[in-house]
């Protein structure tokens, strides 16, 4: 390293808060820090401001319904389609030959859709879905990798009024089947399969798996087939229709967008629930897309000009979000990319930002340590000065890993809103506005304006500034789920049951609780630590994983770590860590030595790690979450569940090994 890269690196590590550079705050979608005032003065009111980012076919008569809680309405009376609000309004207004989606296949290939390609190719598709039976509210689901279809196929359900179910391609087939037997979904979209790190996967031999444990059948499969000449040879089924045939008897054909009510279901979304049980997560029309589209504007800084690209996988409800309606809804182009960030090499991330000038790249912490761990070398590689602003999502960001992404991605230039929000907010809700607010590494933010978050106790009284507590949310916002589909009661138990007055109907006595713990400082900026049930109990101190891995992460020569419990005869449970080391830094008894005692600077003595495991890998989903569990297993000697549904199953094994080379 150089010596001016060293006293940099010197300067950003003491530097604990950054402001946004005039040059950005003069373009900045919002500049003003009145807003906060605003919204507080006049609400809920202010959220006019989100509904009045999209076209309605019918205004609304309220902007909050609050009689009824926890079952709010928002915009009530109005009525409105998303896919018209997300094609047709761009294409009407003089937009329709601006791109829309740019999408890059893991091979290099390229398909480019302007509006009025997406407008051609949705309204094709919402002809083909009538053809075959989907009427308004029959739940679609969509069971696709990262390939163009599954926007379209998404737009083209918000057509017609169909709600869609987005299900994870890298999903097994009883999920599947889960996810369709609970939605009463009897139409599928899905593909003949995929490509992973340069390999073809088989999608539809899972996909019948899946469907022949579908209760209650199922009407019509559409097939895309995205391999082409490396397919598996598959014949379709009775019921089973090829995408492009279905698009060929379809050509020209024009469906008119389906009015919809504001509080009218758009999609559902399952998610992980406590009893083992997904949960089905029900998003609404005018609500969600106004939010959706607000946040976008407002957080992402998002104009029609850019070029925008968001790393997520539409699996998840950030692809909902913020690669799909949100940056749509705005008319700006969104980038979709199919692969890995390390295929065919490290600098894959980097070569797209620089060949479609990448203006906002929104993308996860997990990524963001792995970019570390690789170097910088990497994006010193390729030609980054298109981006104006970084974003993180998906789980904490460490102060370390937010400095190295704000310095070697954002060359110090870009603000960085690291974002915190769930599945059943439906969008952001805790983060820094990038043209009012400055930045605290390791910090999400304070809440948004209108948003009431606060930090509590077990008795839900607010904590004093440092101190660790929960968090909760005491008002409602146009983005929040309505509920679990077809479960009123587990929505109550599941998020407002805690700290809330279930008996009264007032809406000031119900709280909603995501179950994260967090703490505020003096400023009101918001540190999340995870999740509260992703605890370690040593000795009777409740010690929170991610403050632990954050700790540890903080350690120079550290680029990932997974904390989880394992057994103490003594304690109770014990501290395990698993740890990823930087390129250029040797595993040893000495780092081992530097992260323990990181460890207990910062927490103290009780977080003292039992053991610190080198690993070249964490044991990993396809989309990239730590199975703690299996490391759990490994710290337990206990034999190991499943690991087929991981990305890197032999790295368990490794694990093993190597701890109980160190008991030995």
């Amino acid at each position: 390293m150089a010596q001016g890269d060293t006293e940099l690196e010197a300067r950003l590590e003491e530097q604990d808060e950054f402001e946004p550079s005039e040059e950005f705050v003069a373009q900045a979608n919002v500049s003003d820090a009145g807003i906060y005032d605003e919204f507080e003065e006049n609400w809920p009111e202010c959220w006019e401001r989100a509904a009045d980012l999209l076209d309605w076919d019918e205004e609304y008569d309220e902007v909050l319904d609050d009689s009824n809680p926890p079952f709010y309405e928002w915009f009530t009376g109005g009525e409105l389609n998303a896919c018209h609000n997300c094609v047709d309004r761009h294409v009407e207004n003089g937009d329709k030959n601006r791109v829309a989606i740019k999408w890059e296949g893991e091979h290099g290939e390229t398909r480019t859709y302007t509006y009025q390609d997406l407008y051609r190719e949705v309204n094709e598709f919402a002809a083909a879905l009538r053809d075959l039976g989907v009427e308004e509210d029959d739940v679609v689901t969509l069971y696709m990798p990262m390939v163009p279809e599954l926007p379209i196929a998404m737009l083209a359900c918000a057509r017609i009024g169909a709600p869609h179910n987005v299900v994870f391609a890298g999903f097994s087939a009883e999920a599947l089947a889960t996810r369709m037997n609970a939605a009463d979904s009897r139409f599928l979209v899905t593909c003949d399969g995929y490509y992973r790190r340069g390999d073809p996967l088989d999608h539809l031999d899972k996909t019948n798996e899946g469907l022949d444990s579908v209760d209650h059948g199922v009407d019509a499969t559409v097939v895309v087939d995205r391999l082409g000449d490396d397919g598996f040879g598959h014949d379709l089924k009775g019921n089973q229709h090829d995408w492009d045939e279905l698009l060929d008897e379809q050509r020209g054909e024009r469906v008119d967008p389906v009015e919809r009510d504001a509080e009218d279901m758009l999609f559902l979304m399952y998610t992980s629930g406590t009893t083992g049980q997904p949960k089905g997560v029900k998003h609404t029309t005018g609500g969600y897309l106004s939010y959706a589209t607000w946040t976008s504007h407002a957080v992402l800084d998002i104009e029609k000009e850019d070029t925008y690209w968001c790393s997520a996988d539409i699996g998840w409800i950030t692809g909902h979000s913020y690669i799909v309606y949100g940056p749509l809804a705005l008319g700006s182009t969104t980038v979709m990319y199919e692969g890995t960030p390390d295929f065919p090499n490290r600098d894959r991330m980097w070569d797209i930002v620089e060949k479609y000038a990448v203006d906002v790249f929104y993308t996860a912490p997990t990524a963001i340590r792995a970019f570390m761990k690789w170097g910088s070398k990497y994006p010193e590689s390729r030609d980054l000065s298109s981006l104006r602003l970084l974003g993180t999502v998906g789980e904490p960001i460490n102060p370390r890993a937010w400095k190295w992404y704000y310095e070697h991605i954002g060359n110090e230039n870009c603000p960085v809103v690291d974002t915190w929000w769930q599945t059943e907010t439906g969008g952001m809700m805790i983060t820094t506005l990038p043209g009012v607010k400055n930045m605290k590494p390791g910090s999400a933010g304070p809440p948004l304006p209108g948003i009431d978050a606060q930090i509590v106790d077990t008795n839900g009284d607010e904590v004093e500034p440092g101190r660790a507590g929960y968090l909760t949310v005491n008002k409602p916002w146009p983005g929040m789920l309505r509920t679990l589909y077809k479960n009123d009661e587990r929505y109550i138990s599941e998020y407002w049951e805690e700290y809330s007055d279930t008996d009264s109907d007032d809406p000031d006595d119900w709280v909603y609780f995501p179950e994260d713990g967090a703490k505020v400082d003096d400023d009101g900026y918001i540190t999340v630590l995870g999740r509260v049930d992703d605890v370690i109990n040593v000795s009777g101190h409740r010690l929170g994983t991610m403050e632990i891995e954050s700790a540890i992460v903080g350690v120079e020569g550290v680029a990932e770590a997974a904390v989880v419990g394992g057994n103490h005869e003594v304690k109770g449970e014990a501290v395990y860590a698993y740890v990823i080391t930087e390129d250029g830094y040797e595993e040893g008894e000495d780092l081992r030595a530097r992260i323990i005692e990181g460890v207990e600077d910062a927490i103290g003595p009780i977080a003292r790690p039992e053991q610190v495991v080198f690993t070249p890998e964490l044991p990993k989903t396809r989309s990239g979450k730590i199975m703690r569990r299996l490391l759990e297993d490994v710290a337990n000697g206990a034999e190991l569940g499943n690991t087929s549904t991981l990305r890197n199953p032999d790295i368990v094994e490794q694990i093993e090994a190597k701890v109980h080379a160190q008991s030995d």
